[in-house]
């Protein structure tokens, strides 16, 4: 059974703190969402569970695997989806994922279903630096999902996509939750989080300001978190 536990970590930058000590756990199949404005500590805290950042203290780990003694492990458990397209753009978006795919093994059959999960099948012999701003995002989602982690992690992954592909994402995220995947995204679309989290924390300056357990309502989620948001 998957889990996830992030205990107490926090970050500081030269004496500024970007997150606060935060803990949370997540099981098989739960949706945690980040929420809050900018500079809340949302992509400071994907970050350290993705191993990119060390916290200043605090731990991280997946199915018993710790990152501090077991990186190696821990890492293979993730797929994360950055918040920016820092990539090669003078690859094909199928050269793209076929590099990516390479890294952790996943078969061709594999690929072709990720491309056309994104809608990128007719524009897999396109260069990435040809792409939209919002082709590059569900691109950038292609290479997170490839090779199904036990953990998904995302920064923003709705920047830039048009109101269907919003719509596509959340049912796409709905049907990988349904495998058993843990998925822990960050936006700044509360109706998306409403729909997608089962557990939801509003953060605000590093802190999570409050925990919001999902209960399937919607519209109650989504006024609970604009009201945390005009505060």
């Amino acid at each position: 059974m998957n889990e996830l536990k992030v205990d107490g970590v926090s970050r500081v930058y030269k004496e500024k703190t970007a997150l606060y000590p935060c803990s949370f756990e997540a099981t098989e199949g739960t949706c945690v969402v980040l929420c809050g404005g900018n500079g809340a500590g949302k992509s400071t805290l994907l970050q350290i569970i993705a191993g990119i950042l060390n916290p200043n203290e605090g731990t991280t780990s997946i199915n018993g695997k710790g990152l501090k003694l077991d990186r190696e492990n821990y890492l293979k458990e993730i797929g994360f989806m950055p918040d920016d397209f820092h990539a090669q753009e003078m690859m094909t978006v199928e050269e793209f994922l076929r590099f990516y795919g390479s890294l952790r093994k996943v078969k061709k059959d594999r690929i072709n279903e990720v491309m056309e999960w994104i809608g990128l099948s007719n524009k897999k012999a396109e260069l990435v630096k040809s792409l939209s701003k919002g082709m590059r995002q569900r691109l950038l989602f292609g290479q997170a999902i490839l090779a199904k982690p036990n953990v998904l992690l995302l920064d923003e992954p709705t920047n830039g996509l048009d109101p269907y592909w919003v719509n596509q994402f959340v049912n796409i995220l709905n049907e990988i939750k349904k495998s058993g995947t843990i998925i822990v995204f960050s936006t700044h679309m509360m109706d998306v989080a409403a729909e997608t989290g089962d557990i939801v924390l509003f953060m605000k300056q590093g802190k999570v300001i409050q925990t919001i357990k999902n209960e399937n309502n919607i519209e109650d989620t989504t006024m609970k978190l604009m009201k945390l948001h005009r505060q």
